[in-house]
């Protein structure tokens, strides 16, 4: 076994889900799903090829009339993208490993910001990359931001690649503007690729673009700049199991990711592909509605952890989660195993996500319930008057 491999940590989410599984009447927040079903027509969509035979492999870089409907959809959303440019792939995390495999060698330098979903940072070390980090700081009132001095100096003509997931798993922070066209410009003036995992740009709450989609660097980019764009399925169309994502990368470099996906998965399964069709024809109905749903998870349960005494959380302005510290404790994983433990509440510790959130838990919102995120305030409530210091 690779010493890369034997290195790897388990995930600590894992670690806490497992430990509250099975467990009678745990309210779980841990993963980073809703827990509302797949919309029927995309189901449907499915069963229907399914019944028509479809179980055959398809072409690597996915059904063309799929590419071509991701290629429409990316387009309305950030400008023109030919379908020459997209790659179907198995899942959001499989579209960051073919990204990854595609442009690291062992012993190339990789630049993450952090804290960030602990596959970001795992990927380059598993190829036997050199991993440096610039962190995300916390405001007093739970916000995080950027300091863009520091990963500027941070990304050199040494630098191979660039890693940025906005808005941000776990804490919501979401790339300005201004900070994409500085990390634009100082990336093609170093020759770095970057690497963006934009997963959660539909599930966004500001109102500063036309889109309703987070800023993208899509929006900036040349067609052949170094940039590799994620995209998936998962969390706009609330489709998280049936493992589907996308590649948007410069034309020049789609004959070799399809030979790369060869080598991975072969293709994506053509039923799952069918059903994705139609989650794109109705991402008009289907999408606009998880988020407004999604907003209003965010605005009951935020203000409900600001009232908490010695808690400290903010209104992210991107993604599904609530951020939050507990003042005193610092261990977040011996804490979030407390809570499960304690007050049957399921919540993913932050060091899961890198040692600059150890103490921070991270609440996914996504409930189609919101008594149930009512609930959960107030088992921590509960839990932290019976825990607190004299």
């Amino acid at each position: 076994m690779r010493q890369a491999i034997l290195d790897l940590e388990e995930s600590r989410i894992r670690e806490v889900a497992n430990a509250g599984m099975g467990r009678a009447g745990v309210l779980a927040f841990w993963f980073g799903e809703s827990d509302e079903v797949t919309p029927e027509a995309v189901r449907a969509a499915a069963v229907a090829s399914l019944q028509a035979g479809e179980t055959f492999y398809s072409h690597n870089l996915g059904l063309p009339e799929l590419r071509q409907a991701v290629a429409g959809y990316t387009s309305v959303l950030h400008g023109p993208v030919d379908a020459e440019r997209i790659a179907i792939t198995s899942g959001g995390v499989n579209a960051l490993m073919l990204a990854m495999q595609a442009l690291v060698d062992a012993g190339d330098e990789v630049v993450a910001v952090t804290p960030v979903w602990p596959n970001l940072t795992a990927q380059p070390r598993i190829l036997g990359a050199r991993l440096s980090c610039v962190a995300l700081r916390p405001r007093a009132d739970g916000a995080w931001t950027l300091d863009l001095d520091a990963l500027l100096a941070a990304i050199t003509p040494t630098t191979r690649l660039l890693v940025l997931n906005a808005p941000n798993n776990p804490t919501g922070w979401t790339l300005s503007r201004t900070e994409q066209q500085a990390i634009l410009a100082r990336c093609r003036a170093t020759g770095t690729w970057i690497l963006a995992d934009e997963v959660y740009e539909r599930l966004y709450y500001r109102d500063d673009t036309a889109s309703g989609a987070a800023p993208s660097f899509l929006d900036l980019a040349e067609a052949d700049d170094r940039l590799a764009v994620v995209q998936s399925f998962s969390k706009s169309f609330l489709m998280t199991g049936w493992r589907l994502g996308w590649l948007v990368m410069p034309t020049q470099m789609m004959g070799h990711m399809g030979k790369l996906i060869e080598f991975n998965t072969s293709c994506a399964p053509v039923f799952v592909q069918r059903a994705a069709q139609v989650a794109l024809a109705e991402a008009d109905a289907i999408t606009p509605r998880i988020v407004a749903h999604l907003r209003q998870c965010r605005d009951t349960l935020v203000p409900l952890l600001q009232g908490l005494p010695g808690v400290r959380a903010s209104s992210a302005p991107g993604g599904m989660y609530a951020f939050l510290r507990v003042d005193g404790h610092d261990d977040s994983l011996a804490l979030a195993k407390r809570l499960v433990r304690e007050a049957g509440l399921g919540l993913a510790p932050g060091v899961a996500f890198g040692s600059e959130a150890e103490g921070w838990l991270r609440w996914c919102f996504a409930s189609r319930d919101l008594s149930r995120l009512r609930e959960g305030a107030q088992r921590l409530e509960r839990w932290l008057h019976a825990n607190r210091r004299s």
